[in-house]
This record gives structure tokens, sequence and C-alpha cells, in this order.
């Protein structure tokens, strides 16, 4: 039987829900921090003209995404230790996963963004005497850029919800809690309320790039 709860209780489980959000939310922030640029990494390295660090690099890219992402944080936290006796602790693990997966999926919509600027202007660039590096950064960065944004947010908001998907090799954030409440409780109420922290944090990702977006807006795709 599904019991009630008053304000003091449903408080309680807010405060409890939120203690986990911290590792919620260390895993989202984490994640970005380091996907991001291992994602620009991955898609020039697919982009080169050395055909053996294209392959590696798209053969990665199929590894990945052709794999669930369950599957690769039990692989990344157990393989080390069946295939090399070595051990690090599950966060490690978690983020390690995490990074691996979400690179993948950034590598391609940077290539993308990458492969959509017309050569002209590096060409004109070059002409300038400006170098590689400073073309891709000064020039070709910004607008892809503004070309990924609306592809980007739907990655990341996927990634604030899969970072439930921690509790499996026992990381306890904030869904793993709200699980383990709604079984004591016997009540779906924990589960709702952890639904109305992952629409917050949604809300908050949509609106960080829209505001992006304006932001952005003097770089016209034509």
């Amino acid at each position: 039987m599904l019991e009630k709860m008053n304000i003091d209780q449903l408080l309680n489980l807010v405060k409890l829900l939120g203690s986990g959000m911290g590792t919620t939310l260390q895993i989202f922030f984490l994640t970005m921090l380091f996907a991001i640029p291992f994602g620009i990494i991955i898609a020039l390295a697919k982009n080169s003209k050395n055909k053996i660090v294209a392959g590696i690099t798209k053969l990665y890219i199929l590894l990945i995404r052709g794999t669930p992402l369950m599957l690769q944080i039990i692989f990344v936290y157990f393989g080390p230790y069946y295939l090399c006796q070595i051990t690090y602790d599950r966060f490690t693990a978690i983020i390690i996963a995490f990074v691996l997966n979400y690179a993948a999926y950034f590598a391609e919509i940077f290539r993308t963004g990458i492969n959509s600027i017309p050569k002209g202007q590096e060409e004109a660039a070059f002409t300038l005497g400006m170098k590689k590096s400073q073309i891709f950064f000064s020039i070709q960065l910004p607008q892809v850029i503004k070309r990924i944004l609306p592809a980007m947010s739907n990655e990341v908001i996927s990634l604030t919800k899969t970072t439930s998907l921690a509790q499996i090799i026992g990381v306890t954030e904030m869904f793993a809690l709200a699980q383990k409440q709604a079984s004591f409780q016997f009540s779906i109420i924990p589960l709702c309320v952890a639904g109305v922290f992952y629409l917050i944090m949604c809300g908050v990702v949509t609106l960080a790039f829209h505001q992006a977006e304006k932001k952005l807006d003097y770089y016209k795709i034509v």
C-alpha cells in the first residue's frame, strides 16, 4: 500500500536526493570537461590524411557507438582487473567510461561542423600567412560551434539523464538514492522527485544553449 508523505518527510527526501545530486553533477561536469576537448581531437584525427590514424579513429567511434554505455562502464571498471590485475575506484571508472562514450559522439558532431566550413576560407587565410592552428581556432572553430549547438544540446541533455547508469557499478548518485527510497517506502514519490530534479537540470541546459545560440548570432550560416 502506498504511503502519503507529509511536508517534513518530503523536505527530508528532497534534502537526501539533493546530496545525491552532488555526485550526479560531478559526473556531468567532469564528463563535459574532458569529453569535449577529446572529441575535438578525435574529430581532427578522423579527418587526418594519415590512413592509419583515421582508421584507428573510425574503429574507436564504431566500437563506442555500436555498444551500450552500460557494457562500456562494466568493461572499463572490471576489464583492467581481469586483463592486468589493475584496480581503481568506481567513480574514476564512471568518468573514464562516460568521457570515452560521449567524446565519440561529440567527435562526429564536431567533424560534421568542421566539414561544413567552406574550403575557401582556409585557402584565403593561408594567403594571409596564418598557420593551420590559427585558422582552426580563430576562424573555423567559432563557426563550427555555432553550427553544432543544436546537436550538442541534444547530447548534453542526454548526458544529464544517463548519469543514472553510474549505479551499475555501485556509484551512489541521485537516481540510485531515489530507487532505494522508493523500495524502502513502498512509494513512487522518491522517483517522481528525482524526475523533477532531472527536469530542472535539462531545463537549465536548454536555457544555457539557447543563450549561447543568441550570443553567436553574429556568425551567420551561409
